[in-house]
């Protein structure tokens, strides 16, 4: 069984939408080895940012995701780098198919509800990242 990280941001969480979102998870097949709700602190999220650190929007992408819990999840399934990220849909809700979380959920890329790990190596670091 593959892992990956996914992590409710903190619109979804303040939109009420852990249930859903975690529901869709499970209906997909995924297992939830471990989750947790947390509130991200500056420095953690200058860590799990630092490749973005050079851009112009990194300070509000680090006031965004600090704003208020999260609720990350560690997921467990087939291919679940793959499959969690082509539920999750496009980062820009926009581009995101219906259908997809992002798709359904989010309106604007700076509050996109979600992420989820792009690689399997991402997602073992982004785990220990979180979940020590």
């Amino acid at each position: 069984m593959e892992r990956t990280f996914v992590m409710i941001k903190p619109d979804g969480v303040r939109r009420g939408l852990i249930g859903k979102i975690v529901t869709r998870f499970e209906e997909k097949g995924f297992k939830i080895a471990e989750a947790r709700l947390m509130t991200i602190d500056e420095q953690l999220a200058s860590v799990h940012y630092a490749h973005l650190q050079s851009k112009p929007f990194f300070g509000e992408l680090v006031e965004y995701i600090t704003s208020g819990p999260v609720f990350a999840m560690i997921l467990e399934g087939h291919e679940a780098v793959r499959n969690a990220r082509t539920l999750i849909g496009f980062t820009n809700p926009i581009e995101a198919t219906a259908g997809t979380i992002r798709g359904d959920y989010a309106l604007i890329v700076d509050y996109n509800v979600i992420h989820g790990s792009d690689s399997v190596e991402n997602a073992e670091i982004e785990i220990e990242r979180f979940f020590g």
